[in-house]
């Protein structure tokens, strides 16, 4: 008796590990990092649950410190300071309703605050969208010489802008 109740546990163990390592690489099929803005048919980044990497780079033209402050519905990830030149970043998961939204808000002296959707489904996860799908997407955040206003470009890991936008509020 006591023989097959360690049998029992021992064979349960294992399921339930052999479930879980399952489960655990479908939530990241490859670590490969790609370029900013490509993707292929077939892609992980289309997968519920899909993994993303958002960095953000402060190249205002007065070279003052960026803060921002990002969060979605599930996580507030608090207000950072990005001095000039440097990077910002933080990883996560599409969720399963593929709803997944994180709205930052931009601050810098001489600035004034502007809000934007770092990443959304629609624009940035979405196979037939105005842009690429990222599974890096990389911001940066600068002040164009031709109309004088401020804006937000997503770039490809050569520092090459591919899309700018404006922001939110204005």
């Amino acid at each position: 008796m006591v023989f097959s109740n360690k049998l029992h546990c021992l064979l349960m163990f294992m399921i339930s590990s052999f479930t879980l390592i399952i489960f655990a690489s479908a939530l990241d099929v490859s670590n490969v990092v790609k370029d900013a803005g490509t993707s292929k048919s077939g892609d992980d980044t289309l997968l519920p649950l899909a993994r993303k990497y958002v960095v953000i780079h402060n190249t205002i033209e007065n070279k003052q410190s960026l803060n921002v402050h990002c969060k979605s519905r599930e996580d507030d990830l608090g207000m950072i300071h990005i001095p000039w030149n440097h990077y910002w970043s933080f990883r996560f998961h599409v969720n399963i309703s593929k709803t997944t939204n994180y709205r930052c808000q931009f601050s810098w002296y001489g600035g004034g605050s502007h809000y934007f959707d770092i990443f959304k489904v629609s624009r940035d996860d979405t196979q037939f969208g105005k842009v690429p799908i990222c599974k890096e997407c990389i911001w940066e955040v600068r002040k164009e010489s031709r109309d004088g206003k401020s804006s937000i470009c997503r770039i490809n890991r050569n520092g090459y802008p591919h899309y700018c936008f404006g922001w939110d509020n204005e």
